[in-house]
């Protein structure tokens, strides 16, 4: 059976309207202080820099792009896995562990804490956990 392309996409940009939709209750409401402070420590000028809308553009970008792949993700494994919520959740922790891997480079060089890491992958999760189910649900593929 081969993967349907086309619902990759548009479940993959289904998919990142959640994830831009909780990112910005997370980046702005949750987090907003904490962020803040941690790139103000890094340079005083970075969060100011990161509220551009250039910027904003960049980041609400990612999130259609891992909408999409989580999903792509999800296609491909729902042949092993079969469909549904358990096999979204696969696609969505291996796309997280790979970002909050990459992403775990930014403490080691002294950029932030682990705290401030940790809080951050874990939104972050739930970001990816919910971007999956919702492209799940609306991936299908021909009969």
């Amino acid at each position: 059976m081969s993967i349907n392309t086309g619902k990759v996409v548009t479940s993959g940009l289904a998919a990142g309207v959640v994830m831009n939709a909780i990112d910005f209750v997370v980046n702005t409401y949750l987090l907003a202080g904490t962020n803040k402070a941690a790139m103000d420590a890094i340079n005083p000028k970075l969060s100011e820099a990161m509220m551009t809308s250039s910027a904003t553009a960049t980041f609400v970008g990612i999130d259609f792009v891992y909408g999409i792949v989580v999903v792509l993700i999800y296609a491909c494994i729902r042949p092993r896995f079969g469909a549904g919520a358990g096999t979204a959740i696969k696609a969505g922790l291996l796309l997280w562990t790979v970002a909050a891997a990459t992403w775990a480079f930014t403490v080691a060089m002294g950029m932030f804490s682990w705290s401030n890491f940790l809080m951050g992958a874990a939104t972050s999760l739930v970001t990816m956990l919910a971007g999956a189910y919702v492209g799940s649900m609306l991936y299908t593929e021909p009969t």
